[in-house]
Protein backbone atom coordinates (compact mmCIF):
# COMPACT_ATOMS: atom_id res chain seq x y z
CA UNK A 1 0.00 0.00 0.00
CA UNK A 2 1.16 3.11 -1.26
CA UNK A 3 0.67 5.53 2.08
CA UNK A 4 1.52 5.05 5.99
CA UNK A 5 -0.94 4.65 8.26
CA UNK A 6 -0.47 8.23 9.80
CA UNK A 7 0.18 11.19 8.11
CA UNK A 8 1.52 15.03 8.82
CA UNK A 9 -0.33 17.95 8.45
CA UNK A 10 2.05 19.22 6.34
CA UNK A 11 1.82 16.07 3.75
CA UNK A 12 -1.97 16.17 3.99
CA UNK A 13 -1.45 19.82 2.35
CA UNK A 14 0.56 18.45 -0.41
CA UNK A 15 -2.24 15.44 -0.28
CA UNK A 16 -5.64 17.88 -0.65
CA UNK A 17 -6.78 17.97 -4.33
CA UNK A 18 -5.58 14.32 -4.78
CA UNK A 19 -7.49 12.72 -1.59
CA UNK A 20 -10.63 12.69 -0.03
CA UNK A 21 -10.67 13.85 3.62
CA UNK A 22 -13.04 12.72 6.12
CA UNK A 23 -13.88 14.27 8.98
CA UNK A 24 -15.13 11.43 11.65
CA UNK A 25 -15.93 13.38 14.32
CA UNK A 26 -17.76 10.83 17.31
CA UNK A 27 -18.05 11.57 20.77
CA UNK A 28 -18.53 8.67 23.66
CA UNK A 29 -20.72 11.00 25.16
CA UNK A 30 -23.56 11.15 22.59
CA UNK A 31 -22.27 14.78 21.46
CA UNK A 32 -23.01 15.15 17.88
CA UNK A 33 -19.95 14.52 15.23
CA UNK A 34 -22.16 16.32 12.61
CA UNK A 35 -22.50 19.39 14.67
CA UNK A 36 -19.08 19.84 15.08
CA UNK A 37 -18.24 19.29 11.52
CA UNK A 38 -21.10 21.84 10.58
CA UNK A 39 -19.49 24.00 12.89
CA UNK A 40 -16.10 23.97 10.94
CA UNK A 41 -13.80 21.48 9.32
CA UNK A 42 -11.18 21.09 6.91
CA UNK A 43 -12.08 22.71 3.55
CA UNK A 44 -13.69 20.18 1.36
CA UNK A 45 -14.32 17.10 3.92
CA UNK A 46 -16.93 15.33 3.80
CA UNK A 47 -19.07 14.13 7.13
CA UNK A 48 -18.20 10.37 8.10
CA UNK A 49 -21.22 8.90 10.80
CA UNK A 50 -19.53 6.32 12.37
CA UNK A 51 -22.50 4.71 13.80
CA UNK A 52 -24.17 4.49 10.35
CA UNK A 53 -21.31 4.58 7.74
CA UNK A 54 -18.69 2.32 10.09
CA UNK A 55 -20.81 0.37 11.55
CA UNK A 56 -24.71 -1.59 11.96
CA UNK A 57 -26.99 -2.11 14.15
CA UNK A 58 -26.11 -4.53 16.50
CA UNK A 59 -28.36 -7.49 16.81
CA UNK A 60 -28.51 -9.86 19.96
CA UNK A 61 -24.95 -11.32 20.52
CA UNK A 62 -23.02 -8.44 18.57
CA UNK A 63 -21.16 -6.22 20.46
CA UNK A 64 -22.27 -1.87 19.61
CA UNK A 65 -20.00 -1.21 17.09
CA UNK A 66 -20.58 -3.81 14.35
CA UNK A 67 -18.97 -4.10 10.93
CA UNK A 68 -21.21 -3.11 7.78
CA UNK A 69 -22.05 -5.83 5.48
CA UNK A 70 -19.66 -5.45 2.57
CA UNK A 71 -22.78 -4.41 0.35
CA UNK A 72 -23.74 -1.66 3.10
CA UNK A 73 -20.03 -0.15 3.27
CA UNK A 74 -20.00 -0.06 -0.38
CA UNK A 75 -22.97 1.48 -0.69
CA UNK A 76 -22.05 4.63 2.39
CA UNK A 77 -18.60 4.96 0.21
CA UNK A 78 -20.31 5.26 -3.04
CA UNK A 79 -22.56 7.86 -1.03
CA UNK A 80 -19.71 9.78 0.15
CA UNK A 81 -18.45 9.61 -3.10
CA UNK A 82 -15.44 7.29 -2.48
CA UNK A 83 -14.39 4.59 -4.95
CA UNK A 84 -12.31 1.96 -4.15
CA UNK A 85 -9.21 4.10 -6.13
CA UNK A 86 -9.37 6.94 -3.77
CA UNK A 87 -6.57 7.50 -1.47
CA UNK A 88 -8.59 8.56 1.72
CA UNK A 89 -7.45 10.87 4.79
CA UNK A 90 -9.48 10.72 8.00
CA UNK A 91 -9.71 12.78 11.14
CA UNK A 92 -10.98 13.51 14.26
CA UNK A 93 -10.81 15.63 17.30
CA UNK A 94 -9.77 13.14 19.48
CA UNK A 95 -6.28 11.62 19.23
CA UNK A 96 -7.80 9.02 15.93
CA UNK A 97 -10.07 7.45 18.36
CA UNK A 98 -12.86 7.16 16.06
CA UNK A 99 -11.05 8.14 12.75
CA UNK A 100 -8.65 4.95 12.87
CA UNK A 101 -11.60 2.41 12.52
CA UNK A 102 -12.35 4.35 9.13
CA UNK A 103 -9.06 3.54 8.22
CA UNK A 104 -8.22 0.14 9.46
CA UNK A 105 -11.25 -0.58 7.80
CA UNK A 106 -10.10 0.61 4.20
CA UNK A 107 -6.60 -0.60 4.87
CA UNK A 108 -7.72 -4.14 5.25
CA UNK A 109 -9.92 -3.65 2.06
CA UNK A 110 -6.92 -2.90 0.23
CA UNK A 111 -7.33 1.04 -0.04
CA UNK A 112 -5.14 3.72 0.38
CA UNK A 113 -6.24 5.18 3.22
CA UNK A 114 -4.36 7.36 6.61
CA UNK A 115 -4.87 9.13 9.49
CA UNK A 116 -4.22 12.49 10.09
CA UNK A 117 -1.68 12.86 12.99
CA UNK A 118 -3.38 15.40 15.83
CA UNK A 119 -6.85 15.51 13.87
CA UNK A 120 -7.85 18.99 13.08
CA UNK A 121 -5.49 20.21 15.75
CA UNK A 122 -2.85 19.99 13.47
CA UNK A 123 -4.58 21.87 10.53
CA UNK A 124 -3.61 25.50 10.17
CA UNK A 125 -5.37 26.92 7.89
CA UNK A 126 -8.89 28.13 7.71
CA UNK A 127 -11.92 25.97 8.52
CA UNK A 128 -14.94 26.00 6.33
CA UNK A 129 -18.66 25.44 7.37
CA UNK A 130 -20.15 24.73 4.39
CA UNK A 131 -21.31 20.75 4.14
CA UNK A 132 -19.69 19.17 1.46
CA UNK A 133 -21.75 17.35 -1.10
CA UNK A 134 -19.87 15.14 -3.11
CA UNK A 135 -20.89 13.72 -6.18
CA UNK A 136 -21.85 9.57 -5.95
CA UNK A 137 -19.64 7.09 -7.22
CA UNK A 138 -20.07 3.39 -8.14
CA UNK A 139 -17.72 1.53 -5.40
CA UNK A 140 -17.55 -2.40 -5.44
CA UNK A 141 -18.16 -5.04 -3.26
CA UNK A 142 -15.02 -5.78 -1.10
CA UNK A 143 -15.51 -8.92 1.68
CA UNK A 144 -13.95 -8.48 4.90
CA UNK A 145 -10.62 -11.02 5.19
CA UNK A 146 -10.89 -12.89 7.94
CA UNK A 147 -7.31 -13.07 8.34
CA UNK A 148 -7.36 -9.40 9.66
CA UNK A 149 -10.41 -10.22 11.87
CA UNK A 150 -10.64 -12.52 15.16
CA UNK A 151 -13.66 -13.71 17.23
CA UNK A 152 -14.43 -15.03 20.34
CA UNK A 153 -13.61 -18.36 20.29
CA UNK A 154 -10.13 -17.37 18.83
CA UNK A 155 -8.70 -15.39 21.36
CA UNK A 156 -7.75 -17.92 23.63
CA UNK A 157 -5.19 -18.82 20.82
CA UNK A 158 -3.78 -15.26 20.21
CA UNK A 159 0.08 -15.53 20.81
CA UNK A 160 -0.66 -11.46 22.22
CA UNK A 161 -4.08 -10.14 23.46
CA UNK A 162 -4.26 -6.86 23.71
CA UNK A 163 -7.07 -4.67 25.99
CA UNK A 164 -6.77 -0.62 24.20
CA UNK A 165 -9.50 0.80 26.88
CA UNK A 166 -8.24 2.85 29.88
CA UNK A 167 -6.75 0.93 32.78
CA UNK A 168 -9.51 2.16 34.89
CA UNK A 169 -11.91 -0.45 32.63
CA UNK A 170 -9.04 -2.85 32.27
CA UNK A 171 -9.19 -3.65 36.17
CA UNK A 172 -12.71 -3.20 36.38
CA UNK A 173 -12.84 -0.82 38.69
CA UNK A 174 -15.58 0.95 36.43
CA UNK A 175 -17.83 0.12 33.69
CA UNK A 176 -19.88 2.39 32.42
CA UNK A 177 -20.71 1.06 28.57
CA UNK A 178 -20.92 -2.58 29.01
CA UNK A 179 -22.51 -5.78 31.07
CA UNK A 180 -19.66 -6.62 33.39
CA UNK A 181 -16.37 -4.85 34.15
CA UNK A 182 -12.96 -6.40 34.09
CA UNK A 183 -10.89 -7.94 31.08
CA UNK A 184 -10.74 -10.78 28.74
CA UNK A 185 -8.35 -13.73 30.66
CA UNK A 186 -5.07 -13.13 29.55
CA UNK A 187 -5.32 -9.67 28.12
CA UNK A 188 -2.66 -7.06 28.51
CA UNK A 189 -3.62 -3.68 28.90
CA UNK A 190 -2.60 -1.21 26.03
CA UNK A 191 -4.93 1.71 26.26
CA UNK A 192 -4.91 3.98 22.92
CA UNK A 193 -3.35 7.54 24.26
CA UNK A 194 -0.69 5.68 24.60
CA UNK A 195 0.07 5.63 21.17
CA UNK A 196 0.55 9.44 21.48
CA UNK A 197 2.56 12.03 23.13
CA UNK A 198 1.29 15.71 23.44
CA UNK A 199 -1.65 15.25 21.15
CA UNK A 200 0.64 13.12 18.55
CA UNK A 201 1.64 9.93 17.50
CA UNK A 202 5.13 8.86 19.16
CA UNK A 203 7.74 8.30 17.00
CA UNK A 204 7.52 4.67 15.06
CA UNK A 205 11.01 3.70 17.54
CA UNK A 206 9.24 4.78 20.39
CA UNK A 207 5.85 2.69 19.17
CA UNK A 208 7.46 -0.46 18.51
CA UNK A 209 9.67 0.04 21.71
CA UNK A 210 6.49 0.08 24.04
CA UNK A 211 4.87 -3.10 21.66
CA UNK A 212 7.75 -4.67 22.18
CA UNK A 213 7.36 -4.46 26.09
CA UNK A 214 4.05 -6.50 25.31
CA UNK A 215 4.82 -8.93 24.03
CA UNK A 216 4.58 -8.19 20.15
CA UNK A 217 7.41 -9.36 17.40
CA UNK A 218 5.03 -9.26 14.96
CA UNK A 219 1.63 -7.99 15.04
CA UNK A 220 0.07 -10.94 12.78
CA UNK A 221 0.62 -12.64 15.94
CA UNK A 222 -1.65 -9.74 18.00
CA UNK A 223 -5.40 -9.37 18.40
CA UNK A 224 -7.09 -6.30 19.65
CA UNK A 225 -10.11 -5.30 21.44
CA UNK A 226 -11.31 -2.71 23.00
CA UNK A 227 -15.26 -1.86 24.08
CA UNK A 228 -16.81 -2.11 20.59
CA UNK A 229 -14.00 -2.26 18.20
CA UNK A 230 -13.39 1.54 17.47
CA UNK A 231 -10.19 2.57 19.48
CA UNK A 232 -8.95 -0.53 18.96
CA UNK A 233 -7.84 -0.05 15.31
CA UNK A 234 -5.87 2.65 17.03
CA UNK A 235 -3.40 0.30 18.67
CA UNK A 236 -3.72 -2.01 15.12
CA UNK A 237 -2.68 1.31 13.06
CA UNK A 238 -0.09 2.17 15.90
CA UNK A 239 1.70 -1.00 15.54
CA UNK A 240 1.78 -0.74 11.47
CA UNK A 241 2.87 2.31 11.60
CA UNK A 242 6.16 1.10 13.87
CA UNK A 243 6.78 -1.52 11.18
CA UNK A 244 5.21 -4.24 13.49
CA UNK A 245 2.87 -5.19 10.42
CA UNK A 246 -1.19 -6.31 10.84
CA UNK A 247 -2.54 -7.26 13.77
CA UNK A 248 -6.34 -8.53 14.08
CA UNK A 249 -9.49 -7.27 15.26
CA UNK A 250 -11.93 -8.97 17.54
CA UNK A 251 -14.73 -6.47 16.73
CA UNK A 252 -17.52 -7.54 18.96
CA UNK A 253 -14.70 -6.71 22.01
CA UNK A 254 -15.65 -6.12 25.42
CA UNK A 255 -19.39 -5.27 24.77
CA UNK A 256 -19.66 -8.72 23.31
CA UNK A 257 -17.28 -10.53 25.68
CA UNK A 258 -19.21 -9.29 28.43
CA UNK A 259 -22.70 -9.89 27.52
CA UNK A 260 -21.78 -13.44 27.29
CA UNK A 261 -21.10 -16.14 30.43
CA UNK A 262 -17.66 -15.97 29.20
CA UNK A 263 -14.78 -15.60 31.88
CA UNK A 264 -13.92 -12.25 33.10
CA UNK A 265 -11.04 -10.86 35.15
CA UNK A 266 -10.55 -8.10 37.21
CA UNK A 267 -7.38 -5.95 38.42
CA UNK A 268 -4.28 -5.36 36.98
CA UNK A 269 -2.56 -8.67 35.59
CA UNK A 270 -4.04 -10.58 32.68
CA UNK A 271 -5.27 -13.42 35.00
Amino acid sequence: MSIAPIVTAGQLEGLIGNAVVCDVRWYLDGSSGHEAYLRGHIPGAVFVDLDNDLATIPGPGDGRHPLPSPEVFADSLGRLGIGSDDTVIAYDDSGGLSAGRMVWMLRVLGQSATLLDGGLNAWTGALETETAAPDAVECPVRPWPGASLAEADDLGGAEVLLDARSAERYRGDSEPMDSRPGHVPGALNAPFPQNMSGGHFRSTDELASHYGALGVADAADVVVYCGSGVSACHDLLAMEHAGLGRGRLYVGSWSQWSATDRPAVSGPEPG
